[in-house]
């Protein structure tokens, strides 16, 4: 026996129902029918930047693999250019 193996009714929280719903992710670019993400369209571009100027992972924005290479180029052109920020405004 292990020492400090509580077996596996030990280590689990109490459910907590629907106390947090959690809504489905999707894609965004699949659902509005994009082909190409466009580095000019900075609205769209800043959801995709978090506060301290990183780009989202695809495993918090639902985004598909093939449209996050993408966002990934689009982002990174837009700072080149000097229409998105490096980082954050500080």
């Amino acid at each position: 026996m292990a020492f400090g193996s509580k077996g596996r009714t030990g280590n689990r929280r109490p459910s907590q129902g629907n106390a947090l719903f959690k809504r489905k992710k999707f894609c965004r670019f699949t659902a509005a029918h994009v082909e190409q993400i466009d580095y000019k369209d900075i609205d769209t571009l800043r959801d995709f930047i978090q506060e301290n100027g990183k780009i989202m992972p695809a495993r918090l924005t639902g985004t598909k693999a093939i449209y996050q290479r993408q966002l990934d180029t689009a982002i990174k052109r837009a700072r080149f250019l000097a229409l998105l920020p490096y980082t954050d405004n500080q």
